[in-house]
């Protein structure tokens, strides 16, 4: 970086050098907001979300009490049941909060389904519980396994449940692995399915694993990577779900809900009454102060922005978007199909907006499947990434996964990203893969 200083000075600086720092900090960084940026779920620039990012800054409040947030606890109380609604959920039920990202709203679903089952946890600590069994697909976020252990339950108490060729949790499998906890002596308790797995954006079968949690008494949550517009009411049998606004809706980071099918539960597992904060005899309704519903104190205002967004599209605006996310991916993989210096890694179409493929250089093109080419072709996409990066053209992450070599994977959430900007992929990968 040239003439860019990170170090910090014991004097104040000039105006005129911290516009030269925002210009600069600007400058080199990455522009998350480009069409050609199609490295996470997390991209694009909504101007209005941005609008809406600086009006809450200008704010500056806390949402943890409705007397210095009474404007956006409405606001908030509004959105969550609108998104209750397209759950699939009635108005007498349901709750929930926004967090600051997925894993912690991930985090939350597993803390009150404990609570739920053994509300003595609160007062007593793990010591007085049996030792407890959760689930979760292979193929999942790795936050399911983080909360286990955050949470005192184990990582190892998380039984991976294999999903079949396309990413799906299987079923059986589901069964099989309650079993097996049963047999070492372990209660289950939590399930979770996905609802576009990170890698492929497959979908679990939420019916039939919803059918094994009634058996079994277990409790079902959802992790969402997709938005519900264009997926209405696949949830309604969920006791929570996450729900990440800052994905394919677009809205500036952080945005992300945790939804609770059970009114009350979240208070209950949570709340302290702390009486500085959280006094009984204030002059309004105390159900209006939030806080004691959330494992933080102070609480970002995430909502305004989302309500903002939606203010300014509307729920057909946004289903619009995810439609034209889902239409990128099927551009992308028809035209994948269509080539011979590149192999999918799935063969069916794509069920959401990821796409995964290879690059296959000139070398390995006419080489026979075996553990040597497979050593070689893993290489390949490292190499084409770093080369992405210096060159700063383009962005696309890569993986392996299972007994896949490393394979790039392209996720589609920016509604600006056209099919020239696809094209631009396929070549610039071609060209930079052949160096």
């Amino acid at each position: 970086m040239e003439c860019f200083s990170l170090d910090l000075p014991d004097q104040p600086e000039t105006l005129e050098q911290i516009l030269v720092d925002c210009r600069d900090t600007l400058k080199y960084g990455v522009r998350t907001g480009h069409p050609r940026f199609l490295n996470q779920l997390s991209s694009g620039l909504d101007v209005v979300g941005v609008a809406g990012e600086w009006l809450t800054s200008t704010a500056n409040t806390n949402m943890f009490t409705y007397e210095v947030s009474p404007v956006f606890v409405l606001m908030e109380e509004c959105l969550l049941k609108k998104m209750q609604s397209i759950l699939g959920w009635s108005d007498d039920v349901g709750d929930g909060i926004f967090c600051p990202g997925g894993t912690i709203s991930n985090l939350y679903s597993i803390l009150v389904a404990r609570y739920h089952f053994y509300p003595e946890v609160k007062t007593r600590g793990m010591g007085v519980l049996p030792q407890l069994a959760l689930f979760t697909s292979e193929q999942s976020h790795y936050s399911v396994k983080k909360s286990a252990a955050v949470l005192g339950m184990g990582s190892e108490n998380v039984f991976m449940v294999k999903c079949d060729e396309s990413g799906k949790m299987i079923p059986a499998e589901l069964e099989s692995s309650i079993v097996t906890a049963k047999e070492k002596a372990l209660v289950p308790f939590y399930v979770n399915a996905t609802a576009g797995t990170t890698v492929y954006g497959a979908f679990d079968p939420l019916n039939a694993i919803a059918d094994i949690c009634q058996r079994y008494t277990l409790w079902m949550h959802v992790d969402v990577s997709v938005e519900l517009f264009n997926f209405k009411y696949l949830f309604s049998r969920a006791c929570s779900v996450t729900w990440n606004p800052h994905k394919m809706m677009g809205v500036p980071l952080q945005c992300s809900a945790i939804l609770v099918k059970k009114r009350g539960l979240l208070q209950e597992c949570n709340d302290f009454g702390a009486e500085y904060l959280f006094q009984t005899d204030k002059n309004y309704d105390v159900s209006y102060d939030t806080g004691d519903k959330s494992i933080q104190c102070g609480r970002h205002v995430d909502v305004f922005k989302l309500w903002l967004m939606w203010k300014a599209k509307g729920s057909e605006g946004f289903g619009s978007q995810v439609n034209k996310c889902l239409e990128n991916a099927e551009y992308l993989y028809d035209q994948l199909q269509r080539r011979t210096d590149f192999e999918l890694v799935l063969k069916n179409k794509p069920e959401h907006s990821n796409v995964c493929f290879w690059y296959i250089p000139p070398s390995l093109r006419g080489q026979p499947p075996g553990p040597d080419r497979d050593a070689r072709l893993h290489q390949v996409a490292p190499r084409i990434k770093g080369r992405m990066m210096e060159k700063g053209s383009v962005m696309i992450g890569y993986q392996p996964l299972g007994d896949k070599v490393n394979f790039f994977r392209c996720v589609f959430s920016n509604p600006a990203t056209q099919q020239e900007d696809i094209d631009f992929l396929l070549d610039e990968i071609t060209r930079l893969g052949d160096i």
